[in-house]
């Protein structure tokens, strides 16, 4: 959703321009992907919603659920969003923060579905393959989707290379039409 990310953008930028300066990337990453798991959870969800329970009580409900010793700037980020009713926005700020953390690293996260299994060896094939054509460090997220039929269909930021069999008849089906 569009305004969703549009709300969550100015915490993602913040939160990364602190952990940037303080060079705890990994560390911030880490603390999001917890919060944002928490945050989650339906049953958070109805905290979050629950209008008869006091932002103070959620705070010290959503720090109770993390079970870590978060750094104040962890802490202050959860009492500014739970101030604004924005504690659901975690997993977007989550997401950005990732983004950005990519880019500024360069690296391209790449999805990459596949109608069978694939080895180690092609894995780390396709993937250096995919370095090469965007000039970036490539993170994989490999699924398999039988649907394809065969081949490989690859995302990865605006590109997709779409070498699928299924790919292949949509592209004939289409010329055949024209």
């Amino acid at each position: 959703m569009a305004e969703t990310a549009t709300v969550a953008r100015p915490y993602a930028e913040a939160v990364f321009g602190l952990a940037d300066k303080a060079a705890m990337l990994a560390k911030w990453q880490e603390m999001l992907a917890a919060m944002a798991q928490i945050a989650v959870h339906p049953d958070m969800r109805a905290c979050i919603s629950n209008p008869n329970l006091g932002a103070r009580q959620l705070y010290d409900l959503f720090m109770a659920l993390c079970n870590e010793d978060f750094p104040a700037d962890a802490r202050n980020l959860v009492r500014v969003l739970i101030e604004n009713g924005r504690l659901e926005l975690l997993p977007e700020i989550h997401g950005q923060f990732i983004g950005l953390k990519n880019e500024r690293e360069g690296v391209v996260e790449a999805e990459i579905r596949t109608a069978f299994q694939l080895d180690n060896a092609q894995i780390t094939g396709l993937v250096a393959d995919i370095s090469r054509r965007l000039k970036r460090r490539v993170q994989p997220h490999v699924t398999l989707d039988k649907e394809l039929i065969g081949g490989v269909r690859i995302t990865a930021g605006d590109e997709v290379i779409d070498c699928s069999v299924r790919g292949q008849l949509e592209d004939m089906a289409a010329a055949l039409k024209s």
